[in-house]
């Protein structure tokens, strides 16, 4: 088995990917940028990865934002640890800190960007390909105004939005002037992620998060014009599936995701714009543990830090596994490669693995918090003699 080799590490540093729907890495591959938290303090820092020097970016000391998936956090002040998009093309980070929309670039220069308005709770944001537009989901605050909604983390929320006819927005800002150039309602939603399609700002992919019919309400688009449900009932698929982790294939011309059929079983998808029916390829039954599957550099190459089940020996509920899946949508195969271990402890949403691959496919990079704290690593994607090579799928 090949270990994984650390990358950004720091005895009094908690380190973190950015949220893996944002890329982490420059464009030029020296740098990284992670989410650094110490004293309770979360900030931005710029790893430089030939050396592993740490360079800090914010000056964030008012703690966190409480935002969906930090719930924890203190009400409109802080540092939004959910809210970070990396515009990697030109160096430049954009977050929350309050309600005060911010970019930073790789040497520290800072700027407010915006405002957002007042008694709107906030989530996971997105910025475009070309670096033009930042996409701000936010939902109507009065679906989390009593502390218990609070505590109840996602149970219930989306039931209460809908009961009082609360809406979500999504808030499009202009990365130049800070001009809000879109707040497209959705109603009766609690929209918590984003994504720009790699290569049409106008379209954006986004969800319903822990919706009661989860099978067919997870996951839209809007196009422009209109609000379009990609996955729907049919050919085995139901409301009652789970559905989850949306994320554009890098040429845009699909959003794969996974989840849970009604009958336990796990499964990947895959949802064209073409007509065509979505893709899904069921796991093998007893690989049902959480984990997230992120694209590679083209729609054949998945990573993913979940699912798989060696045997009796592998059966603790959070997995320790970093995997590569080579996938055959049309045909309906799989080729899962486990590449090692990630040995995080998944205690939190900052100790998620979050893989994700560079540009060209050739390292997988997590979060691990296997020693302690919390650390970068990474495996290479491409290995001789991985821990396991499996096959499945139709026949």
């Amino acid at each position: 088995m090949t270990p994984a080799e650390c990358v950004a590490r720091h005895d009094d540093i908690d380190l973190q990917l950015l949220y893996f729907t944002s890329t982490s890495l420059s464009s030029d591959g020296r740098a990284l940028v992670a989410i650094g938290q110490r004293d309770g303090n979360p900030n931005l820092f710029r790893v430089d990865l030939a050396s592993g020097a740490l360079a800090q970016l914010t000056q964030n000391s008012e703690g966190w934002l409480r935002s969906y998936v930090y719930f924890d956090g203190t009400p409109y002040k802080g540092f939004g640890k959910a809210s970070v998009s990396f515009d990697a093309a030109r160096g430049v980070l954009y977050y929350l800190q309050g309600r005060d929309i911010r970019a930073v670039d790789l040497e520290g220069t800072e700027r407010v960007l915006a405002q957002l308005p007042d008694n709107q709770v906030t989530a996971f944001t997105h910025v475009s390909a070309d670096g033009r537009l930042l996409c701000v989901p936010t939902t109507d605050e009065a679906a989390f105004t009593e502390d218990e909604a609070w505590k109840e983390k996602h149970h219930g929320i989306d039931a209460r939005v809908r009961r009082l006819g609360l809406n979500s927005w999504l808030r499009v800002y202009s990365t130049q002037t800070g001009e809000e150039v879109l707040c497209e309602p959705v109603p009766h939603a609690w929209v918590t992620h984003v994504q720009f399609s790699p290569v049409d700002s106008r379209r954006i992919l986004y969800n319903h998060e822990w919706p009661s019919d989860c099978g067919i309400r997870r996951v839209w688009l809007w196009d422009g014009a209109s609000h379009i449900r990609l996955r729907e009932e049919g050919a085995g698929r139901s409301r009652r599936d789970w559905t989850c982790h949306e994320m554009w294939e890098r040429d845009g011309s699909a959003v794969i995701y996974h989840g849970l059929y009604s009958d336990g079983g796990a499964y990947i998808g895959r949802a064209r714009f073409d007509g065509a029916e979505p893709a899904e390829i069921r796991l093998p039954p007893s690989w049902v543990r959480y984990g997230h599957f992120t694209v590679g550099p083209d729609e054949t190459m998945l990573v993913s830090d979940g699912y798989y089940q060696g045997g009796p020996e592998d059966e603790s509920r959070n997995s320790p596994w970093i995997s590569r899946l080579d996938v055959d949508w049309a045909g309906g195969r799989v080729r899962w490669r486990v590449l090692g271990r990630s040995e995080s402890s998944w205690d939190s949403q900052d100790s998620h693995p979050h893989p994700i691959t560079d540009a060209a496919g050739r390292h997988v990079y997590f979060t691990s918090d296997k020693d302690g704290k919390r650390a970068i690593y990474r495996l290479p994607a491409q290995q001789e003699r991985p821990v396991a090579d499996v096959s499945f799928g139709a026949p």
